[in-house]
């Protein structure tokens, strides 16, 4: 008889790598910081997170009940990847309230707005191709086209946002695939572009043929001035602009439901991603989002007042927290503000410091797809109270040896 000797043992053979890409873009700064200052005692200037108190818990729960006890079957199932016809028309009179004609078939519901950016990217973007930004711009936006492979170049801004003429002179030279912008109460500057350069940048777009991606998370806490209209509203941006929208800062993050409004050829391609992606948006959370619309204004003008009041504190203490020679801007909504220390600091080495005085921010300089300005930093001022954030800039001020 044979007897077969077994083979000798090997080491398995190494699984194919990673994509490249996910080697060539980083993971969040801001969400690294969260982590490590995830402590109770920590005053967090550093997230972008809307206060939890002022969740509207009661009308969201009502609205969850009132869904499952009339409407299970319908909640608990698949829906079509476009969204609830519900939360659609609902959202589609609330744009057109605000100047922008839109129908419920003009939007395309998204697991929050972050997920419009993946959508976009993955359905407008080649690797290579060039997307233009706004200097400092949004730190995920420069994920999402990271991760699609695209080669991004930042447009020159000062205090009123981009300038429409760097931005005519960069589409005219790289031809970007789209500019994205999110021109009210910029994350992480906080400033907003004024009517006439929308309305340059509209120009721009439709003269030399670019896509323009709004992005509008922050546009409903204005606390002062009057509202600026959307880019997507201004002549020759009608068939090129994509305006984003969420429910994130205005009603609750935990409920991932944004939406993207966009030309038909460019919708139909997102939904495609879309149903690549996660198939839809989960249905019972749209159709409770879809009974909150009729009492979101009166909640959304509460928030606004508290807001209001947190911005006005953070703005009395920072003269006494910050070095001579800083200076910062006073945005008229939103949730973030922005300073620049004098040259000598370096606002990322210091951050360890900093959080040793139980306090953080987020440095500037990750919000840069450039050069970045490392004297920046970004304060968040809707989550503390008054009285928090007084204590929290004593401490940063401490820390920054003010």
């Amino acid at each position: 008889m044979t007897v077969i000797e077994p083979a000798p043992p090997t080491a398995p053979a190494a699984v194919p790598p990673l994509a490249a890409r996910t080697g060539a873009v980083g993971g969040s700064p801001v969400r690294d910081i969260l982590a490590v200052t995830a402590r109770p005692e920590v005053i967090n200037f550093a997230g972008g997170l809307p206060a939890p108190e002022l969740f509207d818990r009661e009308a969201i729960a009502a609205a969850f009940r009132d869904v499952l006890a009339e409407t299970p079957a319908q909640a608990l199932q698949y829906s079509t990847t476009e969204g609830e016809p519900a939360l659609r028309t609902g959202l589609a009179a609330r744009m057109s309230a605000r100047g922008t004609a839109t129908d419920a078939d003009d939007l395309l519901i998204t697991t929050g707005s972050q997920q419009g950016l993946s959508l976009l990217a993955t359905a407008l973007l080649e690797p290579g191709d060039t997307v233009l930004v706004e200097d400092p711009c949004y730190l995920a936006a420069l994920q999402a086209f990271g991760l699609a492979g695209a080669r991004v170049v930042a447009v020159p801004c000062d205090a009123d946002g981009v300038d429409p003429r760097a931005l005519e002179e960069l589409v005219a030279r790289e031809r970007p695939k789209l500019f994205y912008t999110v021109p009210t109460f910029q994350n992480p500057t906080g400033r907003t572009l004024p009517a006439g350069r929308r309305a340059a940048v509209a120009e721009v777009a439709a003269r030399l043929g670019v896509w323009i991606v709004e992005d509008d998370p922050y546009g409903e806490l204005r606390y002062d001035g009057e509202r600026v209209p959307w880019i997507a509203s201004y002549p020759g941006a009608e068939d090129r602009t994509v305006l984003l929208g969420s429910f994130s800062k205005v009603m609750a993050p935990g409920l991932r439901l944004g939406w993207l409004r966009a030309p038909a050829a460019l919708r139909r391609a997102c939904a495609v991603a879309k149903q690549a992606a996660d198939l839809h948006t989960p249905t019972v959370n749209q159709l409770a989002a879809a009974r909150c619309l009729g009492g979101l204004d009166a909640h959304v003008a509460r928030v606004r007042d508290v807001y209001r009041e947190r911005r006005d504190a953070m703005l009395a203490g920072l003269p006494g927290a910050l070095p001579e020679g800083s200076t910062w801007n006073r945005p008229e909504g939103g949730m973030f503000l922005w300073a620049r220390l004098p040259d000598s600091y370096d606002t990322t080495a210091l951050l360890p410091e900093v959080v040793r005085h139980d306090v953080a921010y987020v440095p500037g300089a990750p919000f840069y797809a450039g050069e970045p300005d490392r004297s920046t930093l970004r304060l968040c001022f809707v989550t503390q109270t008054p009285e928090e954030i007084g204590e929290g800039l004593r401490r940063l001020g401490r820390g920054l040896g003010s």
